[in-house]
């Protein structure tokens, strides 16, 4: 008689695809955790940074100066393997990189004057 009384349970179906859904929406917010930049929007793109990585890992640095969706300078690098990992600009090695590429892009090409 009591078990008449008792809330009928969620198919066994029901509940798995509640748990599916649940991990399809915390998977974006792990990725974002671990230093990957955001997608463009008008916020900073970098929620969490890196304090360096080996350089011969990276093929592309960006460098975002602050402005009206971000207070912050960011620096995102594109690694041989395609991920994009936001640096922390303050670290010692990030600006070692950044004043090298600055002084590499100043360098007149060979042949002008």
């Amino acid at each position: 008689m009591a078990r008449a009384a008792a809330a009928p349970r969620a198919p066994r179906a029901l509940r798995l695809l509640g748990a599916a859904l649940l991990l399809l929406l915390l998977l974006p917010a792990g990725r974002r955790a671990s230093g990957a930049p955001v997608a463009a929007e008008l916020r900073c793109q970098c929620l969490q940074t890196v304090q360096g990585i080996h350089l011969k890992n990276i093929q592309n640095v960006v460098v975002t100066p602050p402005g009206p969706h971000c207070e912050q300078t960011e620096v995102i690098a594109t690694l041989k393997n395609g991920q994009e990992v936001c640096l922390n600009p303050e670290a010692p090695l990030v600006k070692r990189l950044i004043n090298k590429m600055l002084n590499n892009s100043n360098r007149p090409e060979e042949g002008e004057s």
